[in-house]
């Protein structure tokens, strides 16, 4: 079956294998020309006709068409001379099933028509009665030609499965790549939200701790060290659960998502107070309960990430208002303080472009900036309702 589905112009070893074949055909058309019709036994110019007729056949492959018009040529006479008509048949039969199989259906009943003309008018040309009797067999050229074009469009059939198998592995394929990619995205996302976060918490915890202890050895405020040190350890368990829930992706179970559960709206209560521990003044205004796994995730994050901006560059004090509501079917949320802007000479991180990843996964829009009236301020409209690239 293999070699039935190959194209057998570009099977391996073509030219030694129509080698063999010819010199097969070959020893079979001196058996054919040696036992059968005795009275018609060729003579010296008879044989070397029809050993020359074979000799093209190395070649079928790749000039199918020249193959059959030079076998024509030598044949033609041949049978013109009165000689064994049976020795030639199988090298014209190969001849013809070779155009057949390798050239467009309009070709191939082209050839059988001019081997059959050419054929017929060559055998009227020596007895009439040869010429009926030709048309009469012709039959058999008929089914040859057939049996090509049958062979090549079942070729062509299985060539086509083939490609589809081949391209919808690649598809999947390039699936499965995209989604990895995806999910390093989203991993690194998440590392970075959460680490930045944590960090700047610590930082600032710390240096409290370090303010407390440097400013008055005498009169040691033993409690706010206490509290301090007490909000650096509950930060960095709280960092420590989610950086295990993120991680657990990457021991995913055949079976299993990995994911652990999402962030979502109920845990926007933990930021706020978490913010508060670092010295921010945050005044919540949280409306919104409910909002589909992704979209309150991404608020969670967008929430945590604009916080953790506000603490680090806001300053000491900052008033930072977060709003989350929804309305028109959208969860809108806004984190906007009154302390000073981030540096414009600092080299950017990747908070602000982690943020609006984070809107657009969910086909939502994120806008953040410097505050006319001061501060800075970070706003995003998310939809309720996931389509499209969100979906994903």
């Amino acid at each position: 079956m293999a070699v039935v589905n190959r194209d057998p112009r570009t099977a391996p070893h073509g030219t030694r294998n129509d080698a063999v074949l010819a010199a097969v055909l070959c020893a079979a058309a001196v058996c054919l020309a040696l036992f059968t019709d005795p009275g018609r036994r060729p003579d010296a110019l008879g044989w070397t006709l029809l050993l020359a007729a074979h000799v093209p056949l190395v070649w079928r492959r790749r000039r199918p068409l020249l193959v059959l018009v030079t076998g024509l040529v030598l044949l033609v006479p041949y049978h013109a001379l009165q000689n064994n008509h049976f020795a030639a048949t199988p090298a014209t039969i190969v001849a013809l099933y070779t155009v057949a199989v390798t050239g467009r259906p309009l070709r191939t009943i082209l050839a059988g028509v001019v081997v059959l003309g050419v054929s017929t008018g060559a055998m009227l040309t020596v007895s009439t009665h040869m010429a009926v009797e030709l048309l009469r067999i012709s039959g058999w050229v008929i089914a040859t030609l057939f049996c090509g074009v049958d062979v090549r469009y079942y070729r062509q059939y299985v060539a086509a499965i083939v490609e589809r198998a081949e391209r919808a592995e690649r598809t999947r394929e390039e699936e499965a790549r995209r989604r990895v990619a995806e999910e390093r995205l989203r991993i690194a996302r998440d590392l970075h939200d959460l680490l930045a976060h944590s960090i700047t918490l610590i930082g600032v915890q710390t240096s409290v701790a370090a303010h407390v202890l440097g400013a008055d050895p005498e009169r040691l405020d033993r409690e706010t060290v206490a509290k301090a040190l007490d909000d650096i350890a509950e930060t960095c368990r709280t960092a420590r659960g989610e950086l295990r829930t993120t991680l657990e992706v990457l021991r995913a179970s055949e079976n299993g998502d990995g994911r652990g559960p999402l962030p979502g709206l109920d845990g926007l209560p933990d930021l706020v107070r978490t913010a508060r521990l670092a010295g921010a003044r945050v005044e919540p205004s949280l409306r919104a309960r409910q909002a589909p796994p992704a979209v309150g995730a991404a608020a969670y994050r967008i929430v945590q990430e604009a916080l953790t901006n506000a603490v680090r560059h806001a300053g000491p004090e900052a008033a930072v208002r977060v709003e989350v509501y929804e309305t028109d079917g959208a969860l809108r949320l806004s984190v906007t303080d009154d302390g000073a802007c981030p540096d414009p000479g600092t080299a950017p991180g990747f908070g602000l472009a982690g943020m609006r990843e984070r809107a657009r996964s969910v086909g939502g829009t994120l806008d953040a900036g410097p505050r006319r009236e001061g501060g800075f301020g970070v706003t995003a409209v998310l939809p309720l309702t996931i389509t499209g690239e969100g979906a994903g």
